[in-house]
């Protein structure tokens, strides 16, 4: 599984609908569906680091699999989540939403389940 390196996001389904039901406020979820961010990711191992860039804010989370990480949502809270890898794809479950990571081709494609909404993110290495 090799996810190193700088991503762009050039699809979306389901965001808007997806930020709703995970209880981002209005604000965050306008201002967010007007940016596709770009995502760096530097691998390590089982170590990772996670950059999304926007206009508006950069978020970094630093994770290692197998092990319990704290990552910071959209709207600032503070949730905590093991990540595990499982046949090549990265995996996190919290309370609210299930995330899955994996490389299809040339695309790394984010799917994300919170409920009964799908969002699926897929971006393209630059």
């Amino acid at each position: 599984m090799d996810f190193n390196g700088t991503w762009k996001v050039y699809s979306e389904e389901n965001l808007e609908d997806f930020l709703k039901v995970v209880g981002v406020p209005e604000k965050v979820v306008k201002m967010r569906k007007e940016v596709k961010p770009v995502i760096v990711i530097e691998q390590k191992g089982k170590d990772f680091t996670y950059t999304m860039k926007t206009p508006a804010f950069t978020k970094v989370h630093s994770f290692s699999i197998g092990k319990e990480t704290e990552i910071t949502t959209l709207d600032g809270k503070k949730i905590k989540c093991i990540m595990r890898e499982d046949d090549g794809k990265l995996i996190a479950e919290t309370d609210k939403f299930t995330t899955v990571r994996e490389i299809q081709g040339e695309d790394m494609v984010e799917t994300v389940t919170a409920g009964s909404v799908t969002f699926i993110s897929r971006s393209k290495r630059v």
